[in-house]
């Protein structure tokens, strides 16, 4: 188990239970699509947001993206990390069926996959130390134009296959993806993906 300083949003009660288990801080529920009309629950987690920062760690399906998106339109920018699961296709145990895209969420997801996920998005350990980060140039949404990944005729398919090859969800946008990528990766590594397709 790890202990972080950020809160950490996931959609539901199975989600959190599931975090309770892996991560030691507080862990908050959107209840799904409810987020969108609770003013209390989202007052909540501005003022957790405001004194501990937060992960956001939805599911990697339209729905998931849908409640990030909402997400990261009405809190600050400077107070929000954003953490992703890979697309693995699955069903989780306590579910009769699989899903309607086919893949696990959050609570189906192993615990090292979730800790990667919640380092990745830059999670602040309070127990230990964590590498620093060396000092990397920041990509643009410039650079994603010039490596094909946005705004170009076949840039969708080619961010797409970049994605799969970094084990990223499909749904993230561009600028989610540079998002990420300024938070846990370089100008170089994201080169060799490029290169591999």
């Amino acid at each position: 188990m790890i202990r972080i300083r950020e809160a950490v949003l996931v959609e539901g009660r199975y989600d959190v239970n599931t975090l309770r288990q892996i991560v030691d801080t507080v862990v908050l529920e959107t209840g799904g699509f409810r987020i969108f009309s609770d003013d209390d629950q989202l007052r909540l987690i501005r003022r957790i947001a405001a004194v501990r920062g937060l992960i956001i760690l939805t599911d990697s399906d339209g729905a998931g993206f849908v409640i990030r998106n909402y997400l990261k339109g009405v809190l600050p920018n400077e107070q929000i990390k954003q953490a992703y699961i890979p697309d693995i296709a699955g069903k989780e145990a306590r579910k009769r069926k699989i899903s309607k895209e086919g893949k696990l969420g959050v609570e189906g997801m192993r615990a090292e996959i979730i800790q990667k996920a919640l380092l990745d998005a830059g999670a602040t350990v309070l127990d230990g130390d964590t590498p620093e980060l060396n000092k990397r140039k920041i990509i643009t949404k410039a650079d994603l134009f010039s490596y094909g990944l946005s705004g170009g005729q076949g840039s969708a398919e080619r961010r797409r296959a970049l994605l799969k090859a970094m084990e990223l969800p499909e749904h993230m946008s561009a600028n989610a993806l540079l998002e990420y990528i300024n938070a846990v990766s370089d100008k170089k590594s994201l080169e060799k993906f490029l290169r591999m397709l």
